[in-house]
């Protein structure tokens, strides 16, 4: 029997009761001073904007497979998930969506004072081709990417290794070998005020959740903000 598709817009990711992992790719310089020690070093620019991604096979394919220049180590970061679940409650869509936003100026000004936006990303597939359902990208910047690097994070592993086992296993045609090896992302159940709660408003993906401020998010383009992958 052929598994179910997943929604079209739902948060998926490996999680505890306590944590969430989230996938991050940076240069060797950076990323393994970050896996040894278990914490972000002063290098990494707290003052500018990072992408957060819970989806291991988007992070393969945004760093392809951790071979693109800048982003050669791939790092597993367990944060709270009280942290994940504040960022996506004080998020705002990372672009204006005329059914969604009252008007422009509304958008632009809440976007501004956003400490995180959201945006929805084809989700990929174990040889990264676009699958019909989305990925969660969230954006960290201010507020958000600070307590990010210095209270949320509980762990930071290097993955890079798993990541290159998962890619020749996939390249040698043993595709049942290398999904094992991948991380279990389930469905994500986040708390009242977050994206895939139940409540009166309507969601980004047509759902019934509860979003701060009563914002509702629609799918987001290909909008990144600067600083790390």
């Amino acid at each position: 029997m052929t598994a179910p598709q997943p929604p079209q817009h739902e948060i998926r990711a490996l999680h505890t009761d306590t944590t969430v992992t989230v996938y991050q790719a940076y240069a060797p310089t950076l990323g393994l001073p970050a896996a040894r020690d278990g914490r972000f070093p002063p290098a990494w620019k707290r003052d500018r904007m990072t992408w957060i991604k819970p989806s291991f096979l988007w992070m393969m394919y945004r760093c392809g497979w951790a071979a693109k220049e800048g982003q050669e180590t791939v790092l597993a970061v367990e944060i709270t998930r009280e942290g994940f679940d504040w960022a996506l409650a004080n998020a705002e869509l990372s672009h204006y969506e005329r059914d969604v936003h009252p008007d422009l100026a509304t958008w632009k000004r809440n976007l501004r004072r956003a400490p995180a936006r959201v945006q929805w990303d084809p989700e990929r597939d174990l040889h990264l081709n676009r699958l019909p359902y989305r990925s969660l990208q969230l954006g960290l910047a201010g507020e958000a990417a600070r307590r990010y690097a210095d209270e949320w994070t509980v762990a930071i592993r290097d993955v890079t290794p798993l990541a290159r086992e998962i890619h020749e296993l996939a390249r040698a045609g043993q595709a049942d070998e290398a999904s094992r090896l991948l991380p279990e992302e389930r469905a994500y159940p986040a708390t009242a005020g977050a994206p895939g709660t139940s409540g009166p408003m309507r969601s980004w993906w047509g759902e019934a959740v509860c979003v701060r401020q009563a914002s509702t998010v629609a799918e987001a383009s290909q909008v990144r903000g600067p600083g790390f992958s």
